[in-house]
Formats: C-alpha cells, sequence, structure tokens
C-alpha cells in the first residue's frame, strides 16, 4: 500500500508541469481533467492488483520505472525521467564538473581500464597511468559490482580519499595508490593550435559552462601565434547548454545579433537570444566542421554561422536535433528532463529531421518529407532548408568504420596492443609526427590472431540469414552451390581484413598509442595527418577567392 500511494504521489508530481501548460495556455474541456484522473486512478489500480497477484515477486521501483520510461519515450527521445542515484551523472553532463581523481574508466571484459587520464588533476599527479587495471577500490573487487557502481565509489565529495589497487602490465604485484578527491572540471576545449602556417584549429567538444569564454579564449591565443583563419571542429559535439551556443557565435557575430528562437506551447519557452558582448573578430575567415554526431548546440552554432554568411560549413549533414530541453525537479529527488520548444536559427529554419508529434501505427517516427521541406535565404542569399539537419556548404563523405575495426576496439585487442607497446617503448615522436610502423602492424595482426578472435563480416551475415530464407522457400537446393562458393571466397577474403582495413585500425592503434605519451592532446594531433575535413578547411581558408565566392562577400 506504501508502494502504492508513493506511485499515485510521483504519477501526480509527473503531471503537474503538464497542468501547468493547461492552465496558462489555454482553458480545456472539464472532461480532459476526468481522463487524466480516471487514468492516474486505473494505473494504481492495475499496479495493486499486479503487486498482490502476480505469480513472481514483482519490484516496485523496476516496473513502476519501465512505465514511466515507456511513457516517456512515446513522446521522443530526449524526455527523460532521472532517478535520484542518477541525479549526479546527469549534472555532471550538463556542467562538466565532478569530485573524483580525474581519470576514466572502460570495462573490457571483465576488466575494469584507465582508458583516460586528465592532465593535472589527482590520477596524473600520483602516478595512475593509461592501460592500469583497477582490480579494488577502497577494498571492493571491482569484477564484483557494476560499472554503474564502480563510477559512484570512483566519484565522491571533495577532499575525501579513495584507495586503488590497480594490475599494471610489467608489474609483479598489485600497485597500491592513494588519491584526495578534487573537483573535476572537464575542459570543453580539450585541444586548440595551430595548424599549418595560418590556420588556428580548435576543438570543442561540448557546451557545459564556460564554453564560450573557453572558445574566446583559444581564439584571442591563436590570433596571438599569428593565426589568420580559424577552424571551429564541432565533429561527434552532442551540444548542451544554449546560452554557451549563443556566446560562441558571439565571438564571430557582431552585438545584438539574433542567434537563435525557441517556440513552445508555454508562453514562457518563446524566447529570442541575442548576441550580448562584443565579438572578438568580425572578418577572420573561418570554417566549422560538422558530421552526423553534431547535434542540438553545434548545430545552432553552425546554422546561425551559416545563416549570416560568418563562416563556411564542411563535413556531413549534422544529426538534426531542433529540440530544447528544461529539467524539472519531482519528488523524492528526481527529474524529469522535458522537451518544451524547438528551436529556429536566424533565417527561421528549424532543423530538427524526425517529427514526434506524428507518429505511424506501429509508432515509429519518420523524416520531415523533402516536400514539405521550406526554403530559407542566408544574408547574403544563399538558399538554405529547414527540417533536415545543417547541410554543409561543401560536403565531404566521412569514414565509415568496418565492423572489423569496431570488433578490435569493442573487444579491447587495440587498446590491449598500444599498452603492449607503451611498455616496450620509453618515448616515441611528438603525436604530430608519429606513425606505427610496419614491423609493429605485423606484430598488432600476429598478437590478433593468436587470439582466435571471432568475426563475421556483415556480408556472411547476410549470407546466413539468404540461406535460412532459400530452406525456408525451398530454393536452398537449386541454389546450394552458389551460396557455397559465396561462403568460399568471403572465408578466404576474410583473412586478408587485417589489411584491408589497415589504414583505419592503424590510425586508432596510433591514437590509443599517443594518449599514452600525451594523453588528450595526443590523439587529437595524431588524427590531424589523414583528416580530409582540416586539410579541406585548410585549403579553403587560405584561398580567399574560393572563399568569399561560397559566401557571396564582397
Amino acid at each position: 500500500m506504501r508502494n502504492l500511494k508513493r506511485m499515485r504521489k510521483l504519477l501526480i508530481v509527473l503531471l503537474i508541469p503538464v497542468l501547468g501548460v493547461f492552465a496558462f495556455s489555454f482553458t480545456p474541456p472539464a472532461d480532459r481533467y476526468f481522463e487524466i484522473a480516471k487514468n492516474l486512478d486505473i494505473f494504481a489500480s492495475l499496479f495493486k492488483e499486479v503487486n498482490a497477484l502476480y505469480v513472481d515477486e514483482v519490484n516496485p521501483n523496476q516496473l513502476i520505472r519501465t512505465g514511466i520510461d515507456a511513457m516517456l519515450l512515446s513522446l521522443d527521445p530526449y524526455t527523460n525521467f532521472i532517478a535520484e542515484d542518477e541525479v549526479e551523472t546527469y549534472r555532471t553532463m550538463n556542467t562538466g564538473q565532478y569530485g573524483g581523481i580525474g581519470a576514466v574508466t572502460r570495462v573490457i571484459g571483465n576488466r575494469t581500464m584507465v582508458t583516460m587520464i586528465y592532465e593535472g588533476y589527482p590520477a596524473e599527479k600520483n602516478g595512475l597511468k593509461i592501460g592500469d587495471e583497477v582490480v579494488k577500490m577502497d577494498e571492493v573487487e571491482l569484477a564484483k559490482i557494476s560499472i554503474e557502481e564502480a563510477n559512484q565509489l570512483m566519484r565522491g565529495q571533495v577532499g575525501t580519499t579513495v584507495k586503488l589497487e590497480v594490475k599494471r602490465l610489467g608489474a609483479p604485484d598489485l600497485i597500491k595508490l592513494e588519491f584526495k578527491r578534487e573537483k573535476i572540471k572537464i575542459s570543453n576545449v580539450p585541444y586548440y593550435g595551430m595548424v599549418g602556417a595560418h590556420s588556428g584549429y580548435i576543438k570543442l567538444s561540448d557546451f557545459t559552462p564556460d564554453a564560450g569564454k573557453e572558445v574566446r579564449n583559444a581564439v584571442v591565443s591563436l590570433k596571438d601565434q599569428g593565426a589568420k583563419n580559424i577552424i571551429l571542429d564541432l565533429r561527434d559535439n552532442p551540444g548542451g547548454l544554449l546560452f554557451e551556443a549563443v556566446n560562441i557565435c558571439n565571438i564571430f557575430i557582431p552585438k545584438g545579433k539574433k542567434v537563435v528562437t525557441t517556440k513552445g506551447k508555454v508562453q514562457n519557452s518563446n524566447v529570442t537570444y541575442e548576441t550580448l558582448s562584443n565579438p572578438v573578430d568580425l572578418e577572420i575567415p573561418v570554417a566549422v566542421l560538422i558530421n552526423r554526431g553534431s547535434a542540438s548546440a553545434s548545430e545552432i552554432v553552425a546554422g546561425t554561422l551559416q545563416d549570416y554568411d560568418r563562416a563556411i560549413i564542411i563535413g556531413e549533414k549534422s544529426f538534426g536535433k531542433g529540440l530544447v530541453q528544461i529539467p524539472r525537479q519531482l519528488s523524492y529527488n528526481s527529474q524529469v528532463k522535458i522537451t518544451t520548444a524547438k528551436y529556429y536559427t536566424p533565417t527561421g529554419r528549424c532543423i530538427q529531421v524526425l517529427d514526434y508529434s506524428h507518429r505511424r501505427a506501429d509508432g515509429s517516427v519518420g523524416a520531415i518529407p523533402d516536400s514539405v521541406k521550406k526554403e530559407f535565404k542566408t544574408t547574403n542569399g544563399r538558399t538554405v532548408y529547414d527540417g533536415g539537419g545543417v547541410d554543409p556548404d561543401i560536403v565531404l563523405d566521412g569514414n565509415e568504420v568496418s565492423s572489423l575495426t569496431q570488433m578490435l576496439y569493442l573487444n579491447g585487442y587495440i587498446f590491449d596492443f598500444a599498452t603492449l607497446y607503451a611498455s616496450q617503448h620509453e618515448t616515441i615522436p611528438s603525436a604530430r609526427e608519429f606513425k606505427l610502423a610496419d614491423k609493429d602492424y605485423e606484430a598488432f595482426v600476429n598478437y590478433v590472431r593468436s587470439k582466435q578472435y571471432n568475426y563475421r563480416s556483415p556480408v556472411e551475415v547476410e549470407l546466413t540469414v539468404l540461406k535460412e530464407q532459400a530452406k525456408r522457400e525451398r530454393y536452398y537446393e537449386e541454389l546450394h552451390p552458389q551460396i557455397e562458393q559465396i561462403a568460399e571466397i568471403l572465408q578466404e577474403s576474410r583473412k586478408n581484413d587485417l589489411y584491408t582495413f589497415k589504414d583505419q585500425i592503424k590510425m586508432l592503434l596510433e591514437k590509443d598509442i599517443a594518449s599514452r605519451y600525451y594523453l588528450e592532446k595526443g590523439i587529437t594531433e595524431v588524427e590531424f595527418k589523414n583528416d580530409t575535413d582540416i586539410e579541406k578547411s585548410v585549403e579553403v581558408l587560405n584561398n580567399t577567392a574560393e572563399y568569399k565566392k561560397i559566401l557571396r562577400l564582397p
């Protein structure tokens, strides 16, 4: 009965914002409130009966959580319930701050491995290394607890201590380390520097507080280093705080310019955000890099600078998330993150690609059809469209990662070989110069083959499906020779896949190895060698005539 009362209270609290919307936006029919109350009572009664009579023991928290998640999923993927034990993780995602030691871990198999260490924090200062396996944390064996529980143990109140026991390649015994937790602030700009003689490069990975300030400082520093143009890399940036997107646009466009407008059901969701500060530089050529992983606030920056013809957008079409979420406090220290509005760039276009308000009969959603997409004009008269993410001015195809490469990464073969390599090489050249020698790649091939790895190519998977379908439809006897012939060819070809996909596998190896010596900086600088997006950006930015032609500048 206590659980039933708590559930009713939670459901009522969840609906308070919704009822508030109706109260302030329009006067609904009286029967709407009746329908809400009726269905709440049905839900509560149903739970009571299931809890009392179901053949197996029911976990109330799990059951109600399943119901909440299913209800919210019927709206859109971004409206989410955040339980009390998840609030800290959510806060970290939105602020980039937490109490910890400055290390990132990843579970590989049943091992908790240190995959990144942030410069200047306790993990680095007290001797933790990338490639270490964390075996115990405060006497707790990590193999016996979940990754969520391990993360909670690692993080804690600033000033408290945490003790780790780690297994290190080459060390005969476990190494005991002790750390005092500090306030960890993950930088929004993990890297900036010069690429070429005149091009400044800024990698922006998040939009947490101070993102605008960090980008502004990077631009000023790069200009002091001689940068004549700027490359802003927003690839795989999932977005974050809207007002930080406004601040970043403000670096390149004047004070008092419209950046984004939000429109929702509630009146206070209808807001226009303008730049509030003086810009850093209104003339310096700018290129913005985007891909399919660039979303939300990233798209605001790219779309706004495109609308004002202030930057050339290079890469792939962006993700297409034109929705705004706000957190609302619920009972028992839980929260709900609700989509309250859509956002529109200065031209008036919404880049939202999926229409969650009109679901198909099966519950699926579709992309906004090209036939209903609207045309908009930039400041200089260039044509842009809504309803499909941000289209680059210069389209470059992204590199598809093979299923083999994904398997090597997920199974930890690349990570473990990088650890082995680092244990055998005290130093390497600078990250920009480092290249894995062919003999070392051969060593990796032999290392992987010794693991007896299980891998089937997508074509092999499809062939298996074809075989089963042929059997069901009684075509197998007729097709058997051809199917077996294709299978033999694929099996033989698979033996060479480690060489077929050598370039992308080698790049991941070089990045992982460089991280052992140069941390995040090393990963970024290794990528410079084969980054066609950056190469194209440098080429266009240094060609004044082409740059002006694309943006229709005088």
